[in-house]
């Protein structure tokens, strides 16, 4: 695959089923652990796919946000910049690349409630009208994880 257009099946728009633990930091498993709501997100592709922006709405959260994505050809890899409605700010972006089986997997360092964490993003199971992004925190360095967002996105038809 090739990395710098690694983000360029991700265009128009997309239903999104959002499942996040009610605690990011919370290890227990368990389904009441977990909240599931919906999504509807708008994504294009720039710079002849070297760069990708979506918005994101989530109706019964009353919130939205967006994400800019730029390929850095020096480092072949890309940085992902959340910017939140809520709070009017980016966070510290995530880096990282697409492997040969289509996987993307990005690592930052962030904040989360006061608490240093180490941030993971996967982008998996892409096919022409489907996606999965998951998010993971790490309060040990990146020694363990703690899976606390998933989002499947199905294109809309149209």
């Amino acid at each position: 695959m090739d990395n710098s257009t690694g983000f360029s099946f991700f265009t128009g728009t997309y239903d999104v089923v959002n499942r996040w633990r009610k605690d990011f930091l919370d290890p227990i498993e368990g389904d009441d652990r977990w909240e599931e709501f919906p999504g509807v997100t708008r994504a294009s592709a720039h710079f002849d796919g070297r760069a990708s922006f979506d918005e994101i709405e989530f109706p019964t959260k009353q919130f939205a946000g967006l994400t800019l994505r730029l390929y850095d050809p020096a480092a072949d890899a890309w940085s992902l910049y959340w910017g939140s409605k809520r709070t009017g700010t980016l966070f510290p972006p995530v880096t990282g690349r697409f492997g040969d089986d289509g996987v993307g997997v990005f690592h930052g360092d962030d904040e989360h409630d006061g608490r240093k964490v180490k941030v993971r993003f996967v982008w998996s199971e892409i096919t022409a009208d489907t996606a999965h992004w998951e998010q993971a925190f790490s309060v040990d360095d990146g020694q363990t994880w703690i899976t606390n967002w998933h989002m499947h996105m199905t294109r809309q038809a149209g």
